[in-house]
């Protein structure tokens, strides 16, 4: 072998796995800075602040997205869906947990209330 083969052999094997290929679209939207997260909470604020009682939980899942917790359950021949959002922070852990949520009451897919100290009441 001569000098030059030998050369091309470690320019390809050394620089074989340096090629990253990507979509650029998968990651258009995707945010990577620290605060991302205090973003989020400050959106599902705003978002939750400007509801209506009598928003039907597909407009609520159009404006604020998926939530962070959901739970249902049926009572006296109603449906009851309660979807929590990320609104404020409590824990460093990088998990959110239930009490850095807002809950938003559906009663037959219509929203009835939110906060934390109306859902107590209502649920109980």
């Amino acid at each position: 072998m001569n000098k030059l083969t030998i050369l091309a052999i470690i320019l390809i094997t050394t620089t074989a796995g340096c090629v990253i290929v990507t979509d650029r679209e998968d990651f258009e939207d995707w945010d990577y800075s620290s605060n991302s997260w205090e973003r989020e909470q400050e959106r599902n604020r705003e978002a939750i602040a400007d509801l209506a009682l009598g928003t039907s939980v597909e407009q609520v899942r159009q404006t604020l997205g998926d939530p962070d917790f959901s739970e249902a359950y049926r009572n006296e021949g109603h449906d009851y869906l309660i979807l929590r959002y990320r609104t404020h922070h409590r824990h460093s852990d990088g998990d959110t947990t239930q009490d850095e949520t807002t809950p938003l009451l559906f009663e037959d897919g219509v929203l009835v209330a939110w906060g934390e100290t109306v859902l107590a009441q209502m649920v109980n």
